[in-house]
């Protein structure tokens, strides 16, 4: 959700109605987020000049790792370079620390993708949206999804009840401290997930929703004690479930 948002933001910078714009101060302390949207809070440090030149030589973009060649234009600014220094300082702040481990595994080679692609300026801020909103598709509608046999057929469901939420074991990257509460598409992955993890001997899909609207789950490693709710569906492993209190 952050990189999304400010690949968005770069977009808008590199085609506002004043021309392309740089952030000279482009620091993880410059930006907030505002009802799930970044924002740049302080725009002192931004600028709509390019870099003159007389020829490609005077257009090298000097980063402290690396460094890349650009055109001169025919009207002697170096091409793009506000819209590639935007973009290469999202990837080594953002995309380095929070693209490789922030989605699915089927989906981590897309975003592999996005940041070598960004690593390497290979990909300009229009390609770079079009890639994100790509796995964002995908990760919204579950095309993602490897088809495998019904794993829910190994689960007894309980409809009408929820479990008590309380300290479970803890998993990555959980919405909770509490327990494993993680992201999901619907019930199948719910069940493909749980079978993935040894502790887990049960899931609840809650009525929570993360921000692209996929609900959260809960998933426990027992039985714990069950409350009704109208609205809930606890799913128990079959083999969990013999020889256990129902």
């Amino acid at each position: 959700q952050i990189c999304l948002s400010l690949v968005k933001l770069l977009f808008y910078l590199a085609h506002s109605p004043l021309g392309s714009i740089v952030l000279l101060d482009f620091q993880p302390r410059q930006f907030v987020m505002v009802d799930g949207n970044l924002k740049v809070t302080d725009m002192d440090d931004a600028s709509t000049e390019e870099l003159s030149c007389k020829e490609d030589d005077d257009c090298t973009l000097d980063f402290p790792t690396k460094s890349f060649p650009l055109k001169c234009s025919v009207v002697g600014k170096c091409e793009g370079i506000n819209e590639k220094k935007n973009l290469f300082n999202a990837y080594r702040y953002f995309f380095t620390y929070l693209l490789p481990h922030s989605a699915p595994p089927p989906l981590r080679p897309f975003l592999s993708d996005i940041l070598n692609a960004t690593g390497d300026l290979r990909y300009g801020i229009n390609e770079t949206l079009k890639a994100f909103e790509r796995v964002l598709h995908l990760y919204k509608s579950g095309l993602y999804l490897q088809k495998r046999p019904l794993l829910l057929n190994d689960y007894i469901s309980l409809k009408g009840f929820r479990t008590v939420e309380g300290e479970d074991y803890k998993c990555w990257p959980s919405y909770s401290h509490l327990g494993c509460l993680l992201s999901v598409h619907g019930a199948e992955e719910a069940a493909a997930i749980c079978n993935s993890q040894s502790q887990c001997q049960s899931f609840i899909v809650t009525q929570q929703r993360t921000w692209t609207g996929r609900p959260l789950t809960w998933f426990q490693s027992g039985l714990t004690d069950l409350i009704p709710d109208a609205n809930a569906v606890v799913y128990i492993k079959r083999l969990a479930s013999s020889g256990e209190r129902l």
